[in-house]
């Protein structure tokens, strides 16, 4: 090849742009940026490469696509803020991420972090655009050192010069912190000679974070007032706090008023005071106490809060009672101050079914009887008399309105002031009825595989004794197949059970997963937990006098106990006939699993006796069978029993949902949260002295955790919590 004129000309274009380089210039207004992305499995590439961390690289590929966009956009976002972005890549991350219907922890925190960008997604029509992007992607540098993309001082808000402190002038920073954890405060006090003097308080009481913010400024000045300070410079990073004691906004709401109140009181003792807004990041010290403060669990506080929301008003001494504008026009005819004309007409038109005399006020009622009216103490007093009083039978709100109409009083709100005093009447709501009916959804227990899951309960005491003076029957259940094992014994013993639980169940049937029973101290004792350990069978219990957490082996007892009933002789023989029983059962459909439990153990249908007194046709085609026949065919019948339990299982699920749906169907759902106070059902094996008389409820509990499936953890009145956890249908809302 020759160097013609052509190749020269060539060869000094290449020059020329090599000495002309680009030169950089801001991106223009209302222009787009072109972002080219290119996504390997080890690295990318966009202006810089990186490779991905051995985390990163088990990603699939769009979701690696999407982790080099987001990482790209943290590098860019001071460009990609104010221009809109064109993304030229193979794949569309914008589209998986703010279009993908469930959310993981990892896509929902780069839907986050792309969210306040405006990038469109376009496709790569040609391969030179993205050759910068390939390259840088093809070549990442070897052990490349993260890049700090941040501006020096990036974290600084504020910039201003620092005023000279004064010799006597103190520093308080502040913050408060309302979360579902509890409420915190935390103060830090500092004086002209930077000696820190921090301060952190646990909340006892329900309030917003508004709140707990003023309680946090309140205590910090209390604090000040004790160090003998005279000047103090106030930091929090309350906006609403800060603008509403300089007297700047305004404080409207009814909550905030006693706390913006007793803090101008406070206020008033300082010769100078100055409040200063900051962000959070400078009020981290502040902020933590406030934290941890907030996470401490304690028994109870030990100072009583200064400032208390009310949620049912007081009424003042000096008060007016409701019908003082009435009696006011009755008496002489006047208006309040500057009443409007329709609050004029529609009192002259209320006041016509009232009667003055002399100073007391009466209401017309409709069959022309007088009603005095009181007021709101004696409307109270009226109430407590004629529903708990000596002659007061607690009534209902609507008997007790009606009862005291009849008396002859009236007051506005009566039948709801009766519906209230009757919801808080203690007595009225530990004797109130049983509340049967299912607060929550039905929750169903499956068990994975034949013999994973069994459970065990007691038949017993039963008169009369056997004749070998036998009085119980402990009885085990398989979850899956419904099948049954039981004996009997004259007592049942901690070691009774577990010489059954490895005779009769893992000696059998190999190792179970769990192991339900119920709450009885010979089934959960240290041989029980020694044997689980060992085995490690997970071991769960029942709610005391709960049976439908154990319905299966309830049902089961209930069977077997039917069957000897019908099957016993002269009744002291019934542990001769448990045998036949056990036959009996394991060889009869079950409902559930549409199969019986025989055969799903053994694979094949059990024969009966009447089936060799009179032959059947299997028993007759298995007879002329011979043996490595009959041996082969019950190999195919083992071969296929997993086929049986597979239906089985699905039986057993429709079968659950049936029994769901016609469950749900009278649910009436009763939420609890954590912190509300509800009264607990009375167990029937506690023996009570008033016996007849003796309430359905006691309490009353405070709610300390409420789980998802309906469980409640409860807690006393000295704050210690109950043994068992309780079902919801075992409580009702108390109101104080």
């Amino acid at each position: 090849m020759e160097w013609d004129t052509e190749c020269q000309e060539a060869f000094d274009k290449i020059k020329r742009y090599l000495e002309n380089p680009p030169v950089l210039v801001p991106a223009a207004l209302g222009r787009p940026l072109i972002l080219y992305l290119t996504v390997l499995e080890e690295c990318m590439g966009y202006m810089l490469g990186k490779k991905f961390t051995e985390c990163e690289k088990r990603y699939l590929a769009l979701e690696r696509t999407c982790c080099a966009l987001v990482w790209a956009a943290k590098r860019l976002r001071s460009y990609m803020l104010s221009h809109t972005t064109w993304l030229v890549a193979k794949n569309d991350p914008v589209k998986y991420i703010f279009e993908k219907p469930a959310l993981t922890r990892r896509i929902a925190r780069w839907q986050m972090a792309l969210s306040e960008y405006d990038i469109l997604y376009v496709n790569q029509t040609a391969i030179k655009g993205s050759a910068l992007a390939d390259q840088l992607a093809y070549h990442p540098l070897p052990n490349a050192q993260p890049w700090n993309h941040e501006f020096p001082d990036e974290h600084l808000m504020v910039a201003a010069a620092n005023k000279a402190q004064r010799d006597d002038e103190w520093t308080m920073w502040f913050d408060g912190a309302s979360n579902i954890v509890g409420n915190g405060v935390g103060v830090v006090l500092i004086s002209p000679s930077d000696q820190c003097f921090p301060f952190a308080a646990k909340l006892g009481f329900d309030c917003t974070n508004n709140m707990a913010e003023y309680e946090a400024c309140t205590m910090g000045l209390l604090m000040a007032l004790d160090h003998q300070v005279k000047k103090l410079r106030v930091f929090g990073d309350s906006a609403l706090v800060i603008y509403q004691l300089r007297g700047e906004w305004e404080t409207r709401d009814t909550k905030l008023i006693p706390y913006y109140d007793y803090a101008k009181e406070i206020i008033s003792a300082f010769e100078a005071i100055t409040f200063c807004h900051i962000p959070c990041e400078e009020n981290q010290t502040a902020d933590t106490l406030a934290t941890l403060s907030a996470m401490v669990q304690v028994r109870q506080q030990s100072q009583t809060a200064y400032c208390q929301c009310l949620t049912r008003g007081t009424v003042e001494p000096n008060a007016e009672p409701w019908y003082s504008d009435i009696k006011r026009y009755l008496e002489k005819g006047e208006y309040l101050d500057k009443a409007f004309e329709n609050r004029k007409r529609t009192l002259r038109r209320f006041a016509s079914g009232f009667l003055l005399s002399e100073t007391i006020l009466y209401k017309r009622s409709t069959d022309m009887t007088l009603l005095q009216c009181v007021d709101g103490q004696e409307a109270e007093q009226i109430m407590e008399e004629v529903h708990e009083g000596i002659f007061g039978t607690h009534v209902n709100g609507n008997a007790l309105a009606h009862k005291i109409l009849r008396v002859g009083y009236y007051w506005t709100q009566m039948e709801a002031d009766c519906y209230q005093h009757v919801r808080k009447c203690a007595k009225c709501q530990i004797h109130a009825n049983r509340l049967n009916a299912a607060p929550s959804t039905l929750h169903n227990l499956t068990a994975p595989w034949p013999f994973s899951m069994w459970g065990i309960d007691v038949i017993g005491p039963i008169e009369p004794k056997a004749s070998n003076r036998h009085i119980f029957i402990l009885v085990a259940i398989d979850y899956f197949t419904k099948w049954v094992e039981a004996a009997s014994y004259p007592s049942v013993t901690r070691s009774t059970v577990v010489r059954f639980i490895k005779k009769d169940i893992i000696c059998r049937y190999g190792l179970p997963a769990y192991i339900i029973t119920d709450n009885d101290t010979n089934l959960n004792n240290k041989m029980m937990i020694e044997l689980c350990e060992q085995f490690r069978i997970f071991h769960h219990n029942s709610t005391p006098y709960r049976p439908k957490m154990n319905e299966v082996v309830e049902a089961a007892n209930k069977n077997l106990k039917k069957i000897i009933q019908k099957m016993v002789v002269t009744y002291k023989d019934w542990h001769e006939i448990l045998p036949y029983a056990l036959r009996g059962y394991r060889t009869s459909v079950r409902t559930s699993t549409r199969a019986t439990p025989y055969s799903l153990v053994y694979g094949t249908e059990a024969i009966l006796p009447i089936e060799v007194e009179i032959p059947s046709l299997r028993v007759l085609a298995e007879v002329e069978l011979d043996e490595a026949e009959w041996v082969q065919q019950r190999l195919d019948q083992l071969n296929l029993i997993e086929e049986k339990r597979l239906t089985a299982l699905c039986h057993g699920q429709l079968y659950q949902q049936r029994i769901k749906r016609a469950f749900d169907k009278k649910v009436k759902p009763r939420v609890f949260q954590k912190g509300d106070m509800v009264l607990k059902k009375v167990l029937p094996n506690i023996k009570d002295q008033r016996g007849k008389w003796a309430p359905n409820y006691k309490g009353p509990y405070v709610v300390k955790q409420a789980f998802s499936g309906g469980a409640l953890i409860l807690t006393n009145a000295e704050g210690q919590d109950l043994k068992y956890l309780v079902n919801v249908d075992s409580v009702r809302m108390f109101y104080p």
